[in-house]
C-alpha cells in the first residue's frame, strides 16, 4: 500500500498536468474566438479558465497537504486542498455571474459571419477530446488516492465534453444566422460555471465543518467492532474528512472488570481492523469505556440438573454438566444446561471444554477448581473467572457474586503436573 506522501505527490502531478492542459485550451479558444469573432468560443475559454483555477487549486492544495506535520499543525495540512477549493469556488461563481450578463446581452444581437468558422470548429473539437483525456486521468487517480478535489474536477471534465459539443453546435448555428443561439449558449455556460462553483463551495464547507460524508463507512466500522470478542457495544463513530484522507474516532464499551492491558488490546484490534480493511485512513482513535448496565453470560460447572439448586462440581473440565445463565443487576435466568461431551476423553479435556466456553461467548465463569491450560485460554479470551465453593447451589453462588464475596481467580488452582498426578491416582 502506498504511503500518504506518495499518493499526494501523484495527485499533485495529475492536477498540475490538468492545469497545463486547461491553460492551453483556454488560450487557444480565447485567441481563436477573438480572431474569428466567436463570442461563444470566448465564453468557453472562460469556462476552461475556471477549470484551470480548479485544477491549480487542487494541485496547490495537495502540495501544501504534503508538508510535514509540525508542533503547530499536529494533524498536518491536509485541509489546505479543501480551503483552496472553497476560495476558487467563490471566484468561479463570480465569473459565471459576469458571463451570464454578457450572454443576456447577446440574446438580442447577431454578429455577421462571412466565411465558414473552420478554426473555431476545430478548437471546439480539440476541447472535447482534451476534456475526455483529462476526465479519465483525474477520475482514475482521484479514486486511487481518495482526492475529493480531483474527483470533482473529473466530473466537471466529463461535463466539459458536453459543453464543447454544445459550443460546436452554437458556432455552426450562428454561422447560419439562427437568432438567440449564441446568447443562449453563453448563458448555458455561465450557469454551468455557477453550478461548478457552488458545488465546490458547498462540498468544501461540509468538509471544513466536519460533516459526516461517509455514513456507509461509519456503519461498516460499527459492524466490525461488534464482531471483536470482548466488545459489548459501539457508539459515537465519527469520521472526519481531512483533504484526501479520513480520521476516525470511535467509542467502544466493554466489561468494567477488564484490565487496562486487555482494554488497550481491544482498541488495538479494532484499529488494526480499520486500517487493514479501508484505505486512506490517516488516523484512528479508539476510546474504551466500561459498560454501565449490562447483561452477561455466565457458566457454572455443576453436578446435576436441578435448576437454581444445581450444585457446583469439583472441577471445571470434569463436571458432568454446565449451566449457562444470563445475569443482570436484578436478573438471574438459566438459559440452558449442557452435558459435558468430553468427559470420557483421555486427553486435553480442559482444552476442549475451554473452546466450547469461548464459542458460547461466555463472560463469567464460576468454578471451584480449574487447570493451568484452561485458565489461560479463557483469560486470553477476556473471560472473568471467580472461585465458587464445591457443593454450593447456583442460587448461592450468584447471590455471593452480587454481594462481591466471591474471590476472582488471578491464577489457576492447580498446574498441569498436579492434574496429571490426580488422574494417575484416580
Amino acid at each position: 500500500m502506498k504511503s500518504n506522501a506518495e499518493n499526494l505527490k501523484k495527485g499533485q502531478r495529475v492536477a498540475f498536468l490538468s492545469s497545463f492542459i486547461s491553460f492551453l485550451l483556454a488560450a487557444v479558444k480565447g485567441i481563436v474566438g477573438y480572431l474569428f469573432n466567436s463570442q461563444v468560443l470566448i465564453a468557453d475559454a472562460f469556462h476552461s479558465g475556471a477549470d484551470l483555477l480548479t485544477h491549480a487549486a487542487s494541485g496547490f492544495g495537495l502540495w501544501i497537504a504534503g508538508s510535514s506535520k509540525t508542533k503547530k499543525f499536529p494533524y498536518g495540512l491536509y485541509r489546505a486542498e479543501t480551503l483552496a477549493c472553497l476560495i476558487i469556488g467563490g471566484f468561479i461563481i463570480m465569473a459565471g455571474i459576469a458571463l451570464f450578463r454578457e450572454g443576456y446581452q447577446k440574446l438580442f444581437t447577431l454578429e455577421p459571419m462571412t466565411s465558414f468558422p473552420l478554426f473555431p470548429v476545430a478548437a471546439s473539437m480539440l476541447s472535447a477530446l482534451s476534456a475526455f483525456g483529462v476526465a479519465e486521468m483525474e477520475s482514475k487517480v482521484g479514486k486511487a488516492i481518495g482526492s475529493q478535489s480531483l474527483l470533482a474536477n473529473s466530473r466537471e471534465a466529463f461535463l466539459d465534453i458536453f459543453t464543447s459539443m454544445v459550443v460546436l453546435l452554437g458556432i455552426l448555428l450562428a454561422y447560419f444566422r439562427i437568432p438567440y443561439v449564441e446568447g443562449a449558449i453563453i448563458i448555458l455556460i455561465s450557469l454551468l460555471l455557477c453550478k461548478l462553483g457552488t458545488e465546490n463551495v458547498w462540498s468544501s464547507l461540509l468538509i471544513l465543518l466536519d460533516a459526516n460524508l461517509d455514513p456507509e463507512l461509519q456503519g461498516e466500522i460499527e459492524k466490525k467492532a461488534n464482531l471483536i470478542y470482548g466488545v459489548k457495544g459501539v457508539s459515537k463513530v465519527k469520521i472526519r474528512q481531512s483533504g484526501p484522507f479520513k480520521m476516525v474516532e470511535c467509542v467502544i464499551a466493554t466489561r468494567p472488570t477488564l484490565t487496562l492491558y486487555k482494554a488497550h488490546e481491544l482498541a488495538d484490534k479494532l484499529e488494526d481492523a480499520i486500517v487493514t480493511n479501508y484505505e486512506r485512513i490517516e488516523s484512528v482513535m479508539i476510546h474504551v469505556e466500561p459498560l454501565k448496565e449490562e447483561t452477561v453470560l455466565a457458566m457454572i460447572p455443576v453436578q446435576n440438573i436441578e435448576g437454581l439448586e444445581a450444585r457446583v462440581a469439583g472441577h471445571f473440565a470434569r463436571a458432568p454438566y454446565f449451566a449457562v445463565l444470563k445475569l443482570g443487576h436484578d436478573r438471574m435466568e438459566i438459559e440452558d444446561f449442557y452435558k459435558n461431551e468430553f468427559l470420557g476423553d483421555n486427553k486435553h479435556i480442559g482444552v476442549k471444554v475451554a473452546r466450547i466456553t469461548v464459542l458460547y461467548a461466555i463472560d463469567l465463569l464460576f468454578t471451584s477448581r480449574i487447570g493451568e491450560i484452561s485458565f489461560h485460554m479463557l483469560k486470553d479470551q477476556l473471560v472473568d473467572i471467580f472461585q465458587a465453593k464445591e457443593g454450593h447451589s447456583i442460587r448461592e453462588v450468584i447471590d455471593l457474586y452480587h454481594l462481591n464475596r466471591l474471590k476472582p481467580l488471578i491464577s489457576p488452582t492447580h498446574t498441569v503436573e498436579d492434574a496429571q498426578v490426580s488422574q494417575v491416582t484416580a
